[in-house]
């Protein structure tokens, strides 16, 4: 799912300090890893989120809304009705409407597998950062930061990340595509140091016992 894949650029960088940051602006990479310095202290965390992809030359417009906890690499994704579980080693694609789970054990080598850490090389070798505008959204102080392509063949035209300058943290993230398809992701709700359950990031066979389970090699 190209939505998954998208929020995982989020996911991203939330978790990881370890950038390249070769031609980068310096004020930029400062602030990024302002936001990154504050998470790292978190035990865990919670987003809600809303998504919206927009192409008005298409007359397209589709809103949803989803949510993602996440603890060092481990993650439970809930989006358009589909549970994505990564315990570390496998990963979980739970979907109600087929009644079908499917488990694949994660292959760092097999880049159609979503995980957090495998966003870092996209951005070490795909990206540098310049700062772009600051903006006032709902009496709140929004610094973007874009991230460049360095790649002309990259599916993404543009990709921007807002930053809340008085909570260093994440407000948004704008993708816009070579189309002009603009995809957005923002930051309803961010919760930390959860008191998620022990078994939180672990499937559990046993509710979803009447599902088809498809375990994948």
């Amino acid at each position: 799912m190209k939505t998954i894949k998208s929020l995982n650029i989020l996911i991203l960088v939330l978790i990881f300090s370890t950038f390249g940051y070769a031609q980068d602006d310096n004020e930029a990479k400062a602030l990024v890893k302002k936001v990154l310095d504050k998470v790292e202290s978190y035990d865990n965390f919670v987003i809600d989120f809303s998504y919206t992809l927009e192409n008005k030359a298409q007359n397209l417009k589709q809103e949803t809304r989803g949510d993602v906890s996440i603890k060092d690499e481990k993650y439970v994704l809930k989006l358009m009705g589909t549970t994505q579980i990564f315990d570390g080693n496998k990963i979980y694609t739970i979907v109600p409407e087929d009644d079908e789970v499917t488990i694949s054990a994660y292959d760092e080598k097999n880049s159609d597998q979503i995980t957090p850490s495998k966003m870092l090389t996209f951005y070490e070798e795909g990206y540098r950062f310049k700062m772009d505008i600051l903006q006032n959204i709902q009496g709140r102080k929004i610094q973007y930061v874009e991230l460049i392509p360095i790649d002309s063949d990259n599916e993404m035209k543009q990709i921007l990340l807002g930053i809340d300058k008085q909570t260093n943290h994440i407000f948004n993230l704008i993708q816009i595509q070579p189309d002009d398809t603009r995809i957005e992701f923002r930051v309803t709700k961010f919760r930390t140091n959860e008191p998620l359950s022990a078994t939180h990031f672990e499937f559990q066979k046993s509710k979803y016992a009447d599902y088809y389970i498809n375990e994948l090699d």
